[in-house]
């Protein structure tokens, strides 16, 4: 598989790691749009929200566990944004699950 977010979960690209725990990985985007922009990935292969299921949903799950964690560590508590992409119309850039989690500012009305 080429996957690029697979490849930062191995360690073998490098980035800016804000947490990890055995579900998730979270770093720094590598192109921000807002003060904060952390990026935060499932260590599971999962293309989409699309390809969510039964099997795999425990992933996201613990990613939304983590969100209020990772948001703590990061002093965003006035207020965050988590954002994801779905295939090729909503933009999706890396064919694997991710978050974008943008804070650390007022955010406009309209991000995207």
């Amino acid at each position: 598989m080429d996957c690029i977010f697979c490849a930062i979960i191995a360690g073998e690209i490098p980035s800016t790691k804000v947490w990890e725990d055995e579900y998730c990985y979270a770093f720094k985007d590598i192109a921000p749009l807002a003060k904060e922009h952390t990026v935060i990935v499932p260590k599971a292969h999962i293309e989409s929200a699309d390809k969510i299921y039964a099997g795999n949903s425990v992933y996201v799950a613990k990613i939304f566990e983590a969100i209020p964690k990772i948001a703590a560590a990061l002093d965003l508590g006035d207020g965050y944004r988590v954002i994801t992409n779905i295939g090729e119309n909503g933009c999706q850039s890396v064919k694997h699950l991710h978050f974008h989690l943008l804070g650390g500012e007022k955010l406009p009305e309209k991000i995207v």
